[in-house]
């Protein structure tokens, strides 16, 4: 009887300890989802004295929107793109072609019309197309998107103006903020996005170490 107390008293508070890490977990799950994913303004960094300080922590804000699915997808390595926010390969199977627009029969404005379809679940925008390899940013670090994004030779001769303009006004860029029903956009908005651009060149531009 002795032993049998002792099996039973160590069974419950086996029990009682496995109930209160389950609890202690799904507070540290509701305590850790709690806390908002958001997109910061530029104005937010003004406090940051070191020029070249602001201008890295200014780029890695700007790079929750860059290092999305949103915009990765169209940046593969390879000559496919990937789709959704799992970053699959694309059905159905598309290649880039010599100009990005895919290959024939299959070239991207088959299925990519001017606007959105939200019933097929279809992105819609009349310049669809693939970034060039040059402009390839999946499994790049920041560091690495970054040194591209500013290397004429690769982001299509585009100097800082240029990059602000092409960020901040390009609709094709700003399909990340208006995608169809159902895709998670991108943090933020156009604007926001924008905003960080300029205020990264206007402290220097200045990329994250490698």
């Amino acid at each position: 009887m002795r032993w049998a107390n002792v099996s039973r008293f160590a069974t419950g508070m086996l029990v009682a300890g496995a109930a209160a890490l389950s609890v202690y977990s799904v507070c540290q799950a509701q305590t850790t989802s709690a806390v908002p994913v958001v997109l910061r303004s530029a104005n937010e960094f003004s406090s940051i004295a070191n020029k070249n300080d602001r201008s890295i922590a200014l780029f890695n804000e700007a790079a929750k929107v860059i290092d999305s699915p949103r915009c990765l997808n169209c940046h593969p390595v390879t000559n496919r793109p990937s789709q959704g926010d799992a970053m699959t390969p694309h059905q159905p199977l598309v290649l880039r072609g010599a100009d990005g627009h895919g290959v024939a029969p299959m070239l991207c404005a088959n299925c990519h019309r001017a606007e959105n379809s939200d019933t097929g679940h279809v992105p819609g925008n009349p310049k669809w197309h693939l970034a060039p390899l040059s402009m390839a940013w999946q499994g790049k670090s920041i560091a690495q998107i970054c040194a591209g994004i500013k290397d004429r030779s690769r982001n299509g001769d585009r100097d800082l103006a240029a990059l602000v303009e092409h960020m901040s006004k390009d609709d094709l860029v700003g399909w990340a903020w208006k995608t169809d029903a159902g895709r998670k956009p991108a943090l933020g908005t156009q604007a926001q996005f924008g905003g960080l651009i300029q205020a990264w060149v206007d402290s220097g531009a200045v990329c994250p170490p490698l």
